[in-house]
């Protein structure tokens, strides 16, 4: 029987989960590393002065071999990506060359860590809170700040906010489930019964903290000052960056190579997967339905699907937490006792209620979707049709400096306008924004073991009739597409 993995042999705090288990490091105390702390803690300050790119191009180029801890490390990447994403993004035009004092321990800092040269979610989020009374517990709101932002407002705070509170709330749900799976493997039904009532109820408050987004993310804020500092460098053509970025190692110009990584997801968030795979959710490329997997007796198909969007952001995540997801796969046993086992319907409910659960706490990231991107992009496409109507191209008027246009899709006379653009909008991971949610939503139901529950959480749709109206989405890559037919997509996906 393969070991049931510890959290702690995989970074994951007992406590805090995948959270750093100590409050991330404020600022790096050596002063060596004085200019980088001077840049981030003035980083408002010089995107507005527009002289970021003037102090950056003449830090010295600083070596990471004074980064003694794991928390000094963690300090560095997420000041450095901070940094590059406001050098890249930060003016009215992207750049798509990072100068070597940058570059160079930016790149050391990313292999250290196992992570690609972006802000992922570890750096924006995992890394980057701090409690306001330090002898109070910090999965509360109550006592949470962030250390660096883009733009210094409490808007972006709290979108960062609410989703490290999730995640410490959440925390105590990866031992409970694992108490689960040994409960399982001793055959102690009643044990992995009471965990998955406990999982349930827990996975409704996480649902409840994800709605406070309301509280004090403005939508406006949101989406026209936050998101475009969140944008990768992949599939970013029509926003001026049409190879990706270079990030400059020092050496010849004719050996620099551009890059393309995704922009920052929560669909990089560890614990949410872990949630899928506890239950064992499966989740299948954006646009393939059920029937494209597997047969419909269960067998898989001899050629191995290509992995799904949530899979692959496996890859921004810090390496002991991929590996530890990795880990929990291959002794996840739940479903399957709870299959072996239906007939107790007390085990049969609290399962299918933990699924419920995390529909619905998907459910609420769609609605949120709705209200920070859809409405929103549906509203500067209208702002930018009045300007062009009033105001022609060839008159005098000036339009104001704006940031680049991002990736627009060829647009289409096909379907309801309105219909259009929530299909065509992508997050920041590059997938079809609306229709991938939905369907991870679907696939939550899926192991639903009463057929009544299944077709509840699939919103009526029966599993042998898989509804195929998004078999021909198209998927643009990890970081790719923000603007969609005139409008942006890319809330971090749940």
């Amino acid at each position: 029987m393969v070991p049931i993995p510890r959290p702690e042999d995989f970074d994951v705090s007992p406590t805090n989960g995948f959270l750093s288990a100590e409050p991330p490091l404020e600022s790096l105390s050596d002063p060596y590393y004085a200019p980088w702390e001077h840049v981030v803690k003035n980083l408002q300050g010089l995107i507005l002065s527009k002289r970021l790119h003037e102090v950056v191009d003449k830090l010295p180029v600083l070596s990471t071999e004074h980064l003694d801890s794991l928390p000094e490390w963690r300090r560095a990447y997420s000041i450095l990506a901070f940094i590059a994403h406001a050098y890249i993004w930060g003016g009215t035009k992207p750049t798509e060359w990072v100068p070597p004092p940058l570059s160079i321990p930016f790149m050391a800092t990313c292999k250290h860590l196992e992570l690609p040269p972006v802000a992922t979610y570890a750096g924006l989020v995992l890394w980057n809170w701090k409690p306001i009374f330090p002898e109070e517990r910090v999965d509360t709101l109550a006592n949470l700040d962030m250390i660096d932002t883009f733009t210094g407002s409490l808007d972006e705070k709290w979108f960062y906010l609410i989703s490290a509170a999730i995640e410490a709330r959440g925390a105590p749900l990866i031992p409970l489930m694992l108490r689960a799976v040994d409960a399982a493997n001793r055959g102690d039904t009643a044990a992995v019964t009471e965990c998955l009532r406990t999982f349930a109820e827990r996975l409704d408050e996480l649902g409840g903290l994800l709605q406070r987004m309301y509280d004090n993310c403005d939508p406006h804020v949101f989406y026209h000052r936050l998101r475009p500092f969140l944008a990768g460098s992949k599939n970013m053509a029509d926003a001026g960056l049409p190879n990706g970025v270079v990030f400059d190692n020092g050496g010849p110009m004719n050996k620099q190579r551009y890059v393309q990584f995704s922009g920052g997801s929560n669909a990089q968030s560890s614990l949410i997967q872990f949630f899928d795979v506890a239950l064992n959710v499966k989740h299948r490329p954006t646009g393939t339905a059920r029937s494209d997997t597997y047969h419909d007796h269960g067998v898989k198909k001899p050629s191995a699907p290509e992995p799904s969007f949530i899979h692959e952001m496996r890859k921004y995540m810090p390496g002991p937490h991929a590996r530890f997801l990795a880990a929990v796969e291959k002794v996840a046993n739940v479903r399957e006792y709870v299959n072996r086992h239906r007939s107790d319907k007390a085990l049969s409910v609290a399962f299918d209620a933990s699924l419920a659960m995390l529909a619905a706490f998907r459910d609420k990231h769609i609605q949120m979707v709705s209200r920070y991107i859809i409405i929103q992009s549906q509203q500067a496409k209208k702002q930018k049709e009045k300007e062009e109507h009033e105001h022609p191209k060839g008159s005098a008027y000036k339009f104001p400096a704006v940031r680049p246009e991002l990736p627009i899709r060829p647009k289409s006379s096909a379907g309801k306008p309105e219909e259009k653009t929530r299909k065509d909008l992508r997050g920041t991971g590059g997938t079809a924004l609306i229709p991938f949610l939905r369907q991870a939503r679907d696939e939550t139901g899926e192991p639903a073991v009463e057929y009544w529950v299944r077709r509840v959480l699939s919103k009526g749709r029966d599993e042998g009739h898989h509804e195929r109206r998004n078999s021909k989405i198209e998927v643009q890559g990890l970081a790719s597409v923000w603007h969609v037919d005139d409008s942006d997509g890319g809330l971090c996906l749940y």
